[in-house]
């Protein structure tokens, strides 16, 4: 009987997991459930892991070394119930053969639609509008877009902005999209149009960031990138805080000229007197995009879904290889 280890903390387990989904795993195999109320340490990782053939990971779990994997001589496959598998994965488990998966499919439909959700609100001027009613006005409309007729920048086709694209098809929109590693043709199978960034950042009515956090990307959006953006663009961030130099989007939000939604700073949170907290042209989230509470369980039906698909067929929906981690977030 196929044997599956869970290695992260109850809480974390119970939080991405529901009752269902840990029935229909039972009903695949062995499920090898923990109590462990705090992060597993080494040696509770080793435990939980020993004569498993299949291990679930997730945010907090430890890196499977290769004194970890010793445990676990018959294990065919790790499945990351969360982004990034970067902190679990080492070259170890590449050696051994072990297939890996994670759940960033899964992740960034959450991204996705939140980040839709923040282009309609942001074009449709909502979050001034909403305090302008609040404080007794009314019927000023003038800045209000509608997701017609505009252009839409993605920055990075992974599968949040492959997902965001995806979505944008549901409008009368143009969108442009810049990644390096897609060819032309694959972005017109999303549906976007590849240009290059200077492009994107001159003809966008709103941006939405989804690339991946590398040295490459690394303040992308600084003080020349954000000089080209026209006036009035929407910039959003839902990937990583890193890929904006903050210093120089105060600098071109207190110009009045932009519009910024971040849902990611760096680091999080922004410390208290951060000009991101006073300026009005900014709004700024907690960190939500991704995956919050019932949002979880997606990603635990993902992770059931990849067993059943790695049991039955051999390749996973989330499968990673080892070539693919320096290109992933």
């Amino acid at each position: 009987m196929t044997k599956i280890a869970f290695l992260q903390d109850r809480a974390t387990l119970d939080r991405v997991f529901n009752a269902e989904q840990i029935e229909q795993l039972r009903a695949i195999g062995e499920v090898m459930l923990n109590e462990f109320d705090a992060q597993l340490t080494i040696e509770q990782t080793k435990q939980q892991i020993a004569g498993a053939d299949i291990a679930i990971t997730s945010w907090g779990s430890r890196p499977l070394t290769e004194e970890v994997l010793a445990y676990a001589p018959d294990l065919k496959a790790v499945l990351h119930a969360a982004g990034t598998v970067k902190p679990i994965v080492t070259p170890a488990i590449w050696e051994r053969g072990i297939r890996v998966s994670n759940a960033t499919e899964a992740l960034g439909k959450g991204v996705a639609e939140t980040a839709l959700g923040v282009t309609i609100a942001s074009l449709k001027d909502m979050w001034r509008l909403s305090q302008h009613t609040r404080n007794g006005a009314w019927g000023d409309r003038g800045r209000v877009k509608e997701l017609f007729n505009v252009t839409i920048g993605v920055v990075g086709a992974g599968k949040a902005g492959s997902h965001y694209i995806q979505l944008l098809q549901n409008f009368e929109v143009r969108v442009l999209l810049y990644d390096p590693i897609i060819t032309h043709e694959e972005a017109v199978k999303l549906g976007a149009a590849k240009v290059e960034l200077d492009q994107l950042l001159a003809e966008s009515d709103a941006i939405s960031i989804h690339a991946p956090s590398l040295p490459a990307t690394h303040h992308m959006f600084n003080r020349d990138t954000l000089a080209k953006l026209k006036d009035n663009c929407i910039l959003i961030n839902t990937a990583r805080g890193s890929i904006i130099d903050e210093s120089a989007l105060v600098g071109e939000l207190r110009k009045g000229r932009l519009f910024a939604c971040l849902d990611v700073t760096d680091p999080e949170p922004p410390v208290e007197d951060h000009p991101f907290r006073e300026l009005p042209n900014v709004v700024l989230l907690p960190h939500i995009a991704g995956a919050v509470n019932n949002g979880l369980y997606r990603l635990g039906a993902f992770i059931v879904n990849d067993i059943e698909r790695f049991l039955k067929q051999g390749k996973m929906r989330g499968e990673i290889s080892s070539e693919q981690l320096n290109v992933l977030a």
